[in-house]
């Protein structure tokens, strides 16, 4: 089975739709860029063009190659934004981890801060799931996958990919085993049952490397002779039972969990608001 990505992303984006036609207006969700390449532009284009799907308004900060931390950090904390996401990666010489602890947790659609990836990790109630993660937990559930008892290899050990994927897998049941460049094992996948993988390789993962009936995610993107392709050769899907395609896998669907979670804050923070009032 092909998961279709695309299609996927349309039903989570009406569904963020549908919590902001509750809230009567558009949920605005600010992204801050430092010097984006071409590569982050495209990026940016592809969430700007997703929001109205979304019900919602993407407002792009971009700010100069000589932007500091306290300038990135000014953009976070500017008011106006219902959510706030940090476009990845950023220049040398600003500080990622300062950066992120600076994302208020009821803006924070990326769970990019570490009081948010903390919730999420520890299972905490109402907490949000990173967007790589859900858009997982989505396909999964299109797939008919069930997780308990699984054994699941993570290739890469990444903050956006590597790393929530294997904290859900956990919290789902899975046997997980991560991997990363320096600890690849060829043979040892042929005893997976899932592979997630978030490398940014391509075609690390060939056929020979996989057993019958594996369910394969494909969350990592590279540019190889100026196309777009994952981590996992797509010959692999005939040996797949569940197989994510790159493009029009992973990436779409995580796009659109982002903005299911920046329409969720946006309806907390207006309950609030009715409440205290």
């Amino acid at each position: 089975m092909i998961i279709d990505g695309r299609a996927l992303a349309q039903d989570i984006l009406a569904e963020a739709k549908g919590i902001a036609l509750s809230l009567g207006r558009m949920p605005v969700v600010r992204a801050v860029a430092v010097a984006p390449s071409t590569v982050t532009q495209s990026y940016l284009r592809v969430k700007g063009m997703r929001a109205g799907a979304a019900g919602a308004r993407l407002d792009v900060v971009r700010l100069l190659h000589d932007a500091t931390t306290e300038n990135v950090i000014s953009a976070i904390h500017a008011p106006g934004a219902d959510a706030v996401i940090v476009q990845l990666p950023l220049p040398e010489g600003i500080d990622q981890e300062a950066v992120f602890a600076a994302i208020p947790r009821e803006k924070d659609a990326d769970v990019l801060s570490q009081a948010a990836r903390t919730a999420f990790e520890q299972s905490e109630e109402d907490t949000l799931m990173p967007p790589v993660a859900d858009a997982i937990a989505e396909m999964l559930i299109r797939g008919g996958v069930s997780l308990e008892g699984k054994r699941a290899f993570v290739v890469g050990k990444g903050y956006l990919v590597g790393a929530p994927a294997a904290a859900f897998l956990r919290q789902r049941g899975a046997e997980v085993t991560v991997l990363d460049k320096a600890s690849f094992d060829r043979d040892a996948l042929l005893e997976a049952d899932i592979v997630v993988s978030g490398a940014g390789a391509p075609h690390l993962i060939v056929p020979n490397m996989v057993k019958e009936g594996v369910v394969l995610i494909d969350a990592g993107t590279s540019e190889q002779a100026g196309a777009i392709v994952g981590d996992i050769d797509p010959a692999c899907a005939e040996k797949a039972s569940v197989y994510t395609p790159v493009p029009g896998g992973v990436g779409p669907v995580a796009v659109a969990c982002l903005y299911r979670n920046a329409a969720r804050l946006a309806a907390r923070a207006a309950g609030q608001q009715k409440s205290a009032a």
